[in-house]
């Protein structure tokens, strides 16, 4: 063997190994991954590693005198474990589309081709015209040494069928993990039919290797990313859940005030009471983004009650052209009720509270949003305070960013009071 190509395979093995290596220890220690998740990256990873001990000996004994049987045997083994990743790679993605492992056609196809590749490898101790090994420990091709590619390149072909087949199953980072463990190892192990090409070969198997290690790195992050959003929507729960007792109690004691006095607005009041909670509990029963036109009348209806206490105390100014968007629930009425709870003062004046759209230009990407502005003329706030208003207004924020792509800045007015604004991006298309 030259000694670049003996060099070049051994740092090969050498970076796969160390890659086996970590990814043996990510899943032990990673928090979350199901019971066969785990497992079976477990064992992977572990046959891997095999593989590339066995490869690294092989390269290594080439340098000593060893019996030549025990040569053949090595080289065997080393065949053998390298044709176990992909039937492994196969049941991965059977179990990730939800099928039946026993009942599987593509499975016993697969299996079938790897018991002809076994019986072609033992045919290896017994005829000679696969290999032919130099007193030096050598190896060349023999002319039937091409037989034993013939069934495994079937496998990679019929496993990348099945996975163009349920391509609709797997998401996109789990197809092209598949992609890159199988397209580079098909092509080379082809190529391997003419010509030899065996760092090639060793590199396609570390680009395997990278693949599904890459599916677990994914798998966390997607893990990370629900329970985000998941803590998030309870976040969201408990925020519409906890509606202030003192604006519930001071509504009902208006209305009980307005059936003597005025009992036609007390009807009216109690209809717009009515309606906001109606939509506050729709709005907490929703895990996804609803239409503007929605969050909007749930801001109508808190701010109709709210007017009915305060009345000429509080002025709403509704300027809201634009419409035709989502954002997620419980984003506007809050920040109109926080506007009103913390802005209104009776020995300060009226409190106006003015809410409008608007679409903005297109940014550095090409893409236009709308904006929705939400301003107050109360005596403002201090961003730094900690208090459970803020705290709010930080879980919009993350909604938003989560859900829709969208941001909220916070900043005072000059004269006095809170301007906040949401920005969601256009959707594609």
């Amino acid at each position: 063997m030259n000694g670049w190509i003996g060099s070049f395979d051994f740092s090969t093995f050498g970076a796969a190994l160390l890659l086996c290596i970590m990814g043996l220890w990510f899943t032990f220690v990673i928090p979350g991954i199901d019971r066969w998740s785990k497992q079976f990256f477990m064992g992977y990873f572990f046959v891997f590693m095999l593989c590339c001990l066995s490869g690294i000996a092989e390269i290594v004994f080439q340098y000593y005198s060893i019996p030549k049987a025990v040569f053949v045997l090595l080289l065997l083994l080393e065949s053998m474990l390298l044709s176990l990743p992909l039937l492994m790679q196969t049941i991965y993605m059977l179990h990730y589309c939800d099928e039946n492992l026993h009942r599987s056609r593509l499975l016993h196809a697969m299996l079938g081709l790897w018991a002809v590749y076994f019986v072609l490898l033992v045919s290896v101790l017994f005829i000679d015209g696969f290999i032919c090994i130099t007193p030096g420990n050598q190896y060349f091709r023999g002319s039937l040494y091409p037989l034993p590619l013939i069934p495994i390149i079937a496998a990679l072909l019929l496993h990348f069928a099945g996975m163009i087949k349920r391509r609709k199953l797997l998401p996109r980072r789990v197809f092209l993990a598949f992609l890159i463990a199988i397209l580079p190892m098909t092509v080379t192990l082809t190529v391997q039919l003419f010509i030899d090409v065996f760092p090639l070969i060793d590199f396609s198997y570390v680009l395997s290797a990278l693949a599904m290690y890459s599916l677990i790195l994914s798998d966390q992050i997607e893990q990370d990313r629900r329970r985000q959003q998941e803590i998030v929507r309870q976040q969201t729960e408990i925020a519409g859940l906890q509606m202030r007792p003192h604006f519930i109690y001071n509504t009902l004691m208006s209305i009980h005030s307005l059936c003597g006095l005025n009992p036609k607005k007390a009807q009216q009041v109690t209809e717009d009471f009515t309606n906001y909670l109606r939509r506050n509990f729709n709005a907490v029963a929703s895990n996804s983004a609803i239409p503007f036109s929605k969050e909007l009348e749930h801001a109508r209806a808190y701010l109709a009650v709210e007017q009915a206490q305060y009345e000429d105390m509080l002025v709403v100014d509704w300027d809201t052209p634009f419409t035709c968007f989502h954002l997620p629930p419980l984003t506007l009425q809050p920040i109109v009720e926080n506007a009103v709870k913390h802005g209104m003062n009776p020995y300060c004046g009226p409190l106006r509270v003015s809410i409008r759209t608007g679409h903005t230009n297109a940014d550095d990407n090409g893409r236009f949003a709308t904006e929705i502005i939400v301003e107050d003329t109360g005596p403002g706030f201090d961003p730094s305070d900690e208090s459970m208003p803020h705290a709010t207004l930080e879980n919009i924020r993350q909604r938003l960013e989560m859900m829709c792509g969208g941001s909220m800045t916070i900043k005072p007015r000059e004269s006095g009071g809170t301007i906040v604004t949401i920005t969601i991006p256009d959707s594609p298309g």
